[in-house]
């Protein structure tokens, strides 16, 4: 793990208002290797999202690194009730969490485990629905599947916001500390201000494409004010525009 601050988000591991009852947490980069060069690593910022329901129970999405100030911060605002793995490559973190709060339920999504290994070595559930979780009132979830992996997306009613995980990808130049992240970026068509889904995850979703239409049409639907992605910058206003445009080689085929 490297702790580059010029390519991450500071300040770092605190909590950051977003809306009503919703925040973000700016994590340090993580390293993963590309798919098809797996000797090449590249070096990704992190980010979290909390959300605070009902009688103050907290959704906690892609959990960052763990600190001792920051599990003050998140003790202030309210109890974690949920952990969430997003998708198969979201899910470092998570043990320190659930470490931490022994008392919550961690959700993940389909193959995390088969991607952490030992790594996750206690009880979880999976979310395969979009219905039947104890956030139902508040909170849509939705499985994007692909044959590579599910990710599942939530959708908070009451600020209009959406949190994707790796569905769409928006580096900013600069912010960009390598030469292999400014290719790999310029490559992958995932560079601020035309953020989109990588090169080589829409393959993955090259026979259940209809599926990821049908989904994408779903959250356009939802009309989302924000969105918040785990790499790069994210989305304050225009979500549904946003949405249309990082989709556009989908919906207009």
């Amino acid at each position: 793990m490297s702790t580059h601050t010029d390519a991450t988000y500071p300040p770092l591991n605190q909590l950051k208002p977003v809306a009503e009852n919703v925040w973000i947490v700016d994590g340090p980069l993580i390293q993963f290797p590309m798919p098809w060069l797996r000797w090449v690593r590249v070096e990704f910022p992190t980010r979290m999202t909390i959300f605070r329901l009902a009688g103050g129970d907290l959704l906690l999405h892609s959990p960052t690194l763990l600190t001792g100030e920051l599990r003050n911060q998140i003790e202030q605002i309210g109890r974690p009730r949920w952990i969430i793995g997003p998708n198969r490559i979201h899910y470092w973190w998570i043990p320190d969490w659930h470490k931490a709060f022994p008392d919550s339920r961690v959700y993940l999504a389909p193959r995390v485990r088969e991607q952490a290994g030992k790594h996750l070595d206690f009880d979880t559930r999976e979310l395969v629905a979009e219905t039947g979780y104890p956030w139902d009132s508040e909170v849509d979830t939705l499985p994007v599947r692909g044959s590579y992996m599910t990710e599942v997306e939530f959708f908070h009613r009451a600020s209009r916001t959406l949190v994707l995980t790796d569905l769409i990808e928006n580096f900013e130049s600069s912010k960009l500390n390598s030469w292999i992240m400014r290719w790999f970026t310029k490559f992958g068509g995932v560079r601020d201000p035309d953020g989109q889904m990588p090169k080589d995850m829409r393959a993955t979703f090259r026979k259940p494409k209809g599926e990821l239409r049908r989904a994408v049409n779903k959250m356009i639907g939802w009309n989302p004010e924000r969105i918040i992605v785990a790499h790069g910058r994210w989305y304050r206003s225009d979500g549904a525009r946003e949405l249309r445009r990082a989709f556009r080689w989908l919906l207009e085929q």
